[in-house]
């Protein structure tokens, strides 16, 4: 079986993102074995196409949506985020603690 590439592994990582959950770039970057490569993430969700890929729920490392205020991208991530049950204030949603095991930040295991 061939290896993933880097943008293969990335999507995986953000379609494992479990509905109401957020992660950062970086931490997609991580769960990718991609340590340090949050700027690719940011890169290659931005070209992808597939309108199934839950992009929503990816967010920066402080919880800010990285499209500029009131812009469509920052309208559209804000509703499917709300859809989601995911509180959205000013833009901002709470992240997961700093330290948290990447695991159970993303799948709540223990």
């Amino acid at each position: 079986m061939p290896e993933l590439s880097a943008a293969e592994r990335i999507l995986a990582a953000v379609r494992a993102i479990p509905r109401g959950q957020v992660a950062g770039y970086g931490h997609v970057a991580r769960r990718a074995g991609l340590p340090g490569r949050a700027r690719l993430v940011a890169r290659v969700l931005a070209g992808n196409g597939d309108p199934a890929l839950p992009w929503h729920r990816v967010l920066r490392a402080d919880g800010r949506i990285a499209f500029p205020p009131g812009s469509p991208g920052f309208r559209e991530q804000c509703a499917r985020l709300r859809r989601e049950g995911v509180k959205v204030v000013n833009g901002r949603v709470r992240m997961p603690r700093a330290g948290e095991d990447l695991d159970a930040a993303l799948w709540r295991i223990g």
